[in-house]
């Protein structure tokens, strides 16, 4: 185990007091989680909606930076610390406030990056978008 995957078991386990802005923004924890991936069912609060009940797509991208970020910790050495150094998400169909299942996985790694995608599906399955983010790897500080 590493700071990283006790963290993330803590999460899990409701056991962590979630970083501020995972609190403020109502983000949510994670279900989930393994070597490489980890996952969530989320539902979005309604003042959290536009006025028309979609999801509004800065958020979304708030959500996947966050899951993308869970599933690199669960890789990441005991020495090193990580930061998000690009993000991309792609939207495919509105998101109207339904619950949605966002599973995210480590692509690739290396000493310095570490590269993840994030899938946001309905309960019906439809894929509603998809995101992709580089970590870069630093020396961890305590």
């Amino acid at each position: 185990m590493t700071w990283a995957t006790d963290r993330l078991a803590a999460l899990k386990a409701g056991t962590a007091e979630p970083p501020p802005v995972v609190q403020t923004l109502k983000l949510g924890l994670i279900d989930d989680w393994g070597p490489g991936w980890a996952r969530k069912r989320w539902t979005a609060s309604p003042e959290l909606l536009n006025v028309d009940g979609s999801m509004f797509g800065g958020y979304l991208a708030a959500l996947a930076d966050q899951m993308l970020a869970l599933a690199a910790l669960s890789v990441l050495a005991d020495d090193c610390g990580m930061r998000t150094a690009n993000l991309a998400v792609q939207f495919f169909k509105l998101a109207r406030g339904e619950p949605l299942v966002i599973e995210s996985r480590v692509l690739a790694q290396s000493k310095t990056v570490i590269a993840v995608e994030a899938d946001f599906r309905r309960d019906d399955s439809e894929l509603v978008a998809k995101a992709t983010a580089q970590q870069i790897v630093t020396p961890r500080k305590h």
